[in-house]
Order: C-alpha cells, then sequence, then structure tokens
C-alpha cells in the first residue's frame, strides 16, 4: 500500500489556489491500541475549511503551513486494533486528506451500508444537521411564515429550504444560476428561486415575498443578506450558518450595518456552530433520515473523482460549481 497526503503549502490572499496545496508521498501508518487504520473513500471538501487557511482567533484553529488538511471522510477498515471496528467497516469522521489514515475508535462512527454511504457526509451529515437545527433551533419556522434561504443549492441550503416546506412555510431560495434554481424549483419544491446575478434581484426578492421575511437563513453574508435585511418582518428570525461571500475576502467587509432592521422589527439574528449541539446528532439524523425515507427530503451530490483533484473541488465551492454536496471519490467501497 502507497499513502499520499495533501498538506497545507501557504496561506491564500483571496481565492485559493492550487499553489496553497501540496501533495506528497508517505507511509502507510500502523494502528496502535484502541486504533483502527482506515482507507478513504470519500472526503467532504467544506466552505468553512477557508477560514481555517487564515490566521487569527475563530471557533477552529486555523491549518499550520505544512501541516495535512482535513475535514469530514468516508473510509473502510483494513486493519483494527480496537474492539469497536472490524476490517471492512465503513466509518466517518475527521481524516486528514490522505489515502490512508490512523483513527482512534472512539473519534469514528459506523455507516450504515442501507443507506448510501454519501448521506453521511451530506444529507445524514453536518450539512443537514446544520440545516435541521439552525432552521428549527434558532428559525422556529411556523407554518404559513415566509422562509427565505442563501445559498439554497448547496447541501445546507437545499436541506433548510424543504424542512421549511415540511413545516407548511413558503420557501424562497436564492442560488447562483438558473439551473440551480429550476432545481429548486422543480425538484425541491420551492415556491420561489431568486438568481442574485440578476441585476434586479432586489425586485424580484421583494415580489418573492409579498409578506415579508419571517426567516432569513444564511448561507452566504455579503450582499445578498444586504438585500434581505430591509425586508424582514416584526419579530424575525435570522440564521447565521455561514458567510461563503466573506471569506476569500483580503480585507474585512463594510456594508450596510443590520442593527436598525433588528432593532425596528424587534427581529434576532443568531449565529451558530453546529458542534454546539452534538448531544442531540442523534435526534437530527433519526428525523433527516425518516423525512429520507419517506420522500419528503431529497438530496444532491457533486462527486469529484480522484484524490489528487481534492484541492481543485475545495476551490470551485467558491465559484459555484457544486450543485448540493461536493465530494472527492478517491476510491470504491
Amino acid at each position: 500500500m502507497q499513502n499520499k497526503e495533501i498538506r497545507f503549502a501557504s496561506r491564500p490572499t483571496g481565492m485559493p489556489t492550487l499553489d496553497n496545496f501540496k501533495i506528497v508521498e508517505a507511509e502507510v501508518p500502523q494502528p496502535g491500541e484502541g486504533e483502527v487504520l482506515v482507507h478513504t473513500l470519500y472526503i467532504s471538501v467544506d466552505p468553512y475549511l477557508r477560514g481555517r487557511m487564515r490566521e487569527g482567533r475563530s471557533y477552529v484553529p486555523p491549518f499550520e503551513v505544512g501541516q495535512v488538511i482535513a475535514s469530514g471522510a468516508i473510509g473502510e477498515v483494513v486493519e483494527s486494533r480496537s474492539p469497536k471496528f472490524q476490517s471492512g467497516d465503513i466509518v466517518t469522521g475527521m481524516f486528514g486528506w490522505r489515502l490512508y489514515n490512523i483513527a482512534k475508535a472512539e473519534g469514528l462512527m459506523k455507516v450504515s451500508p442501507a443507506i448510501p454511504i454519501t448521506t453521511a457526509l451530506g444529507v445524514l451529515g453536518i450539512p443537514g444537521l446544520s440545516a435541521y437545527f439552525g432552521l428549527l433551533d434558532i428559525g422556529k419556522p411556523k407554518e404559513g411564515e415566509t422562509v427565505v434561504v442563501s445559498g439554497a443549492a448547496g447541501a445546507v441550503g437545499m436541506t433548510a429550504c424543504q424542512i421549511a416546506k415540511i413545516k407548511g412555510c413558503r420557501a424562497v431560495g436564492i442560488a447562483g444560476s438558473d439551473d440551480k434554481n429550476k432545481y429548486l424549483k422543480d425538484e425541491l419544491g420551492v415556491d420561489a428561486a431568486i438568481n442574485y446575478k440578476n441585476p434586479l434581484m432586489q425586485q424580484a426578492l421583494k415580489e418573492a415575498c409579498p409578506n415579508g421575511v419571517d426567516v432569513y437563513f444564511d448561507n452566504v453574508g455579503g450582499e445578498i443578506s444586504d438585500a434581505v435585511l430591509p425586508l424582514i418582518n416584526h419579530g424575525a428570525r435570522i440564521v447565521l450558518c455561514g458567510q461563503i461571500f466573506l471569506y476569500c475576502l483580503d480585507k474585512p467587509d463594510i456594508g450596510p450595518r443590520p442593527q436598525p432592521y433588528l432593532l425596528v422589527n424587534s427581529a434576532l439574528m443568531k449565529g451558530f456552530i453546529i458542534t454546539a449541539y452534538a448531544a442531540r446528532f442523534a435526534e437530527g439524523v433519526t428525523q433527516l433520515a425518516q423525512w429520507l425515507a419517506v420522500g419528503k427530503l431529497k438530496y444532491a451530490e457533486s462527486i469529484v473523482a480522484g484524490f489528487e483533484n481534492t484541492p481543485q473541488a475545495f476551490i470551485g465551492l467558491f465559484s459555484g460549481e457544486n450543485l448540493g454536496k461536493q465530494l472527492v471519490k478517491v476510491a470504491d467501497a
């Protein structure tokens, strides 16, 4: 067996480039007591990783230059020195971008072979859970309300749109192409879909929300959120899940200030980090899986083949190349 790994080569300025990554050969490690050797099958590439490429205080430590990049992944156990797992088990956890990783048994979860295994990184993983807890715990949508979701064609956004519909709300999605918006309306049943590249976006958004906005699930920030704020109703709830439009900026963003809108509408704006809900993950996965089983919840995946293409798949997130969850397929199960 030959190992390869992808290291963080340099801190990006603005948009990441391939020069910020380095693929190197490495030894296949041997598991110690309580550990397993895992062969990577799928790697999740996520926008929040851009934040870890920047020095400074955040909710998770930044990557150090020379460090192997890590994210959620699915793999197959090759060798186990833990009674919890055996060779052939499919597991998910936080892995380095490597072909083969050593992992502590307590940091892994088995993936059921009864469902497509990639759902453990998408609709039944962190993206799905982010939509579930963010929308229901902070957004608290009520039947008949209007829910607007930015980044609506991403893994989190499309799940949030569908949960809004399940709860009897009017769902309005904002995405970056007409094809994505067609998918949101035709496949997911979103009531209205807005292309943020439309120069008349502000007017289109107003027409899509004739009764104002009660819940705004924000995945992107920036000018899109600036357009939503004037439409919020009294008692509106704004869920801050992500700010992808801001991640690659060289300088802090200076935009319209939200405080007046929040004040005059007695509105709530709250951010969250999904790990704060770790104790309730089983609850979220159970409900999401039930909705998935009865057809109330659908998902999309964009899968790039080849371990060496992981950096490019990550970079593509910031130009909106993906529909749904972006994954890299490393090997067959």
